[in-house]
């Protein structure tokens, strides 16, 4: 158990789809060096498939009894789909335009296509997914290298890549499926939440482009910030799939507004409302349907009276009072513990310990 719990909140009734938290991610944590094909960050349409490939049925998590299920390791050629790449270079010599392998699947595979009949009753609505940084984290559990740990001072979920030895346990322990194994390291890696930039006082590059400003990040335990307020106070912000046992860190404002149903003749059907109130629960469990009437009894009441903490919260006039992070405190951590002076990024990624040179930069090559 840590200490202290950073935890990051996603409001989907302002996330647009836009990718731009998964560009932010993707380039600057896994587009190279065996992680082509992992997205620590994506945004999923639902209802659909997600990434990997059907996600929810792939097992891992714990059962009433506190128990690790079973669960089974996506493969790359089926539930991740190999990543492929266009003959641009040969488009001038009158080459068809054609990807260098057959998709089959991958991220964003079914975007936008949800459920439903148009334009009668369909739906759609979008879910960023990164880690969750669990209290209880299936990929810790099912480690038996003990190479998975939690941070002391925030609670952020890491791999020792000194410790890891490939053994993909971890993959299967995880219902999420937000680890990943990268075949030219032969390890596990996953999402960092960022934290070298936390320690900075700088929010998760995927929050700080959310240019929808879903995204609030902060710890669990500080009563003024946002974060505290919408999971504690107001309790509009819910976990992802609870139902799996790893206590997500991550939470979800439910999407709650959608345009009415029409009839077969055209009509609106007053009081209809497109998102089946079961899809929500099965995400976010019962307690869904209470954070939806708090959020509409505060929308009512905002519009009536002009006034609303929640309402204010939601929208987030500022950007930057989305995040409430200290650098002084990991300072100060670091200190208290005797331990170094938190450097700026972590050794085992600045060093490139566990990567062949490239070999533009290896000497002679360019000659």
């Amino acid at each position: 158990m840590s200490q202290r719990q950073l935890a990051m909140v996603m409001d989907l009734n302002k996330c647009i789809g836009c990718q731009t938290c998964t560009v932010s991610c993707k380039t600057q944590w896994t587009n190279r060096n065996g992680r082509e094909y992992m997205y620590w960050n994506n945004v999923e349409t639902y209802p659909g498939e997600g990434y990997p490939k059907k996600w929810q049925e792939l097992g891992g998590g714990f059962d009433e009894a506190g128990d690790l299920k079973a669960g089974v390791v996506p493969s790359l050629q089926g539930e991740y789909g190999v990543p492929w790449d266009y003959n641009h270079d040969e488009l001038a010599s009158g080459a068809e335009f054609k990807p260098h392998v057959d998709p089959k699947w991958g991220p964003n595979w079914d975007e936008d296509e949800g459920a439903g009949d148009f334009p009668n009753d369909n739906y759609f609505f979008y879910i960023p997914r990164i880690c969750n940084h669990c209290t209880n984290p299936g990929c810790l559990s099912a480690c038996p290298r003990d190479a998975i740990f939690k941070r002391d001072q925030d609670g952020v979920v890491l791999v020792d890549l000194d410790r890891c030895q490939g053994y993909r346990y971890c993959i299967a322990g995880c219902p999420y499926k937000k680890i990943y194994f990268n075949p030219r390291i032969s390890k596990s890696e996953k999402c960092i939440l960022c934290f070298p930039r936390i320690e900075k006082g700088l929010p998760p590059a995927c929050a700080q482009q959310c240019v929808g400003r879903i995204r609030f990040v902060g710890f669990l335990d500080d009563e003024e910030g946002q974060v505290y307020k919408l999971v504690k106070k107001f309790k509009v912000a819910l976990p992802l799939r609870p139902d799996y046992g790893t206590e997500s860190n991550v939470y979800y404002v439910p999407p709650t507004e959608a345009p009415p149903k029409f009839d077969a003749s055209g009509k609106i059907i007053e009081g209809s409302t497109r998102i089946p109130p079961e899809v929500l629960e099965k995400l976010f469990g019962k307690e869904v349907h209470e954070a939806a009437r708090t959020l509409r009894a505060e929308m009512k009441k905002r519009k009536e009276t002009g006034e609303s903490e929640l309402m204010d919260l939601l929208i987030a006039y500022k950007h930057e009072d989305m995040f409430r992070l200290d650098n002084n405190y990991y300072a100060e951590y670091a200190k208290s513990k005797g331990l170094p002076a938190i450097k700026p990024v972590d050794e085992r990624y600045l060093s490139g310990k566990y990567t062949s040179k490239m070999k533009f930069f290896a000497k002679g090559a360019h000659a």
